[in-house]
């Protein structure tokens, strides 16, 4: 998660990493004695080029929107699921609310394209590029004008607002197949390397996700860049979230990147506009196969292994408490010298 040593401008100023490890060490403490911490911290530092950060406000953001491959049977569950998952969250009662509530973070719920009709609550922020992606199975997923729509949307969503920290989480039945195709291409990889059981299915299950998603491979190169791969294999959310990642970033907000199917969202952004990864903090490493790969391939490395393949958001929100601490520990904790320790020896 260490970016260059070179420094970075922000307007007339400029705060040098040399200038934030030196701010760490001299804290009272051993060298080094908080690990990674102190890297978070560095990085929360140069993010916000501040010897002094704030990270106390996080809001959560998850899209949702339908795949046209989770009618040929690549999940567990029914696509239905997703609009009744909207409900669910808007009345507070999913995963991811209770840990928005433990941890003080705020949610906000986005219609990306759920199938049905538009879901008509004032909870709930309509920005529905379609009905439902296209099957990527046989056909691209979007249309250029949708993908485009799909990352201005999310671009304007993460670009608004005065949270310190933007966590973004998912629902659509099939994404998990459809972050798996977009890695896979982004990476050049085949895309059984980065397939899993997504939503829990049984060996049988994994094999026909398996057979469906290399018949869907083999439609297009071996390698693509990332908006190719978004408009043949993304959906709306997936999109959308990596908008949102680029307007967080270029707002100079810290983005932490949940599990697998965010992952494959950061991995596009950050083909995208590289400069976006500098502002990313990757929660867990997630259950799911291929998670790792992509983490690799964005040389992160995650705060948390809970073992977690849940998604919503979920283990973003679980890592924030540990980017707040570290923005506090560089802002509050005292330097030898203010404090009147003598330091080593």
């Amino acid at each position: 998660m260490r970016s260059s040593e070179t420094d970075l401008q922000t307007g007339s100023s400029a705060l040098s990493l040399s200038e934030i490890q030196s701010a760490i060490d001299n804290k009272t403490k051993p060298l080094g004695a908080l690990g990674e911490i102190e890297t978070l911290a560095a990085q929360i530092a140069n993010i916000q080029q501040t010897l002094t950060p704030q990270a106390d406000t996080c809001r959560l953001t998850i899209f949702a929107a339908d795949h046209g491959m989770a009618l040929a049977g690549v999940s567990a569950f029914p696509q239905a699921v997703t609009r009744q998952m909207v409900f669910n969250f808007l009345t507070e009662g999913a995963a991811a609310n209770v840990f928005a509530r433990s941890v003080g973070a705020e949610i906000q719920v986005v219609d990306a394209g759920v199938c049905g009709d538009p879901i008509i609550d004032e909870r709930l922020l309509q920005k529905r590029i379609g009905n439902g992606t296209a099957n990527a199975i046989e056909r691209p997923a979007m249309t250029p004008d949708q993908v485009r729509s799909a990352l201005a949307s999310g671009s304007a969503l993460g670009h608004d607002g005065n949270e310190a920290v933007a966590c973004f989480g998912e629902m659509g039945i099939g994404n998990t197949s459809s972050a798996s195709l977009v890695a896979a291409k982004v990476l050049g990889l085949p895309v059984t390397e980065i397939t899993g059981r997504g939503t829990g299915l049984d060996d049988d299950g994994l094999q026909r996700k398996s057979a469906l998603l290399e018949i869907a491979a083999t439609r297009t190169d071996a390698q693509l860049d990332a908006k190719a791969a978004l408009q043949e294999y993304g959906g709306f959310e997936i999109a959308m979230m990596t908008g949102a990642m680029l307007g967080a970033a270029a707002a100079g907000k810290i983005v932490i990147v949940d599990g697998f199917i965010a992952s494959a969202a950061a991995l596009a952004a950050s083909r995208i506009a590289p400069e976006s990864r500098a502002n990313m903090v990757f929660a867990h490493q997630s259950a799911e196969a291929g998670h790792a790969r992509i983490l690799d391939a964005l040389e992160a490395r995650p705060l948390l292994q809970l073992n977690m393949r849940l998604g919503e958001g979920t283990g973003a929100l679980l890592a924030f408490p540990l980017v707040r601490a570290a923005a506090d520990m560089l802002r509050d904790m005292a330097s030898f010298e203010s404090a009147g320790v003598s330091g080593p020896a």
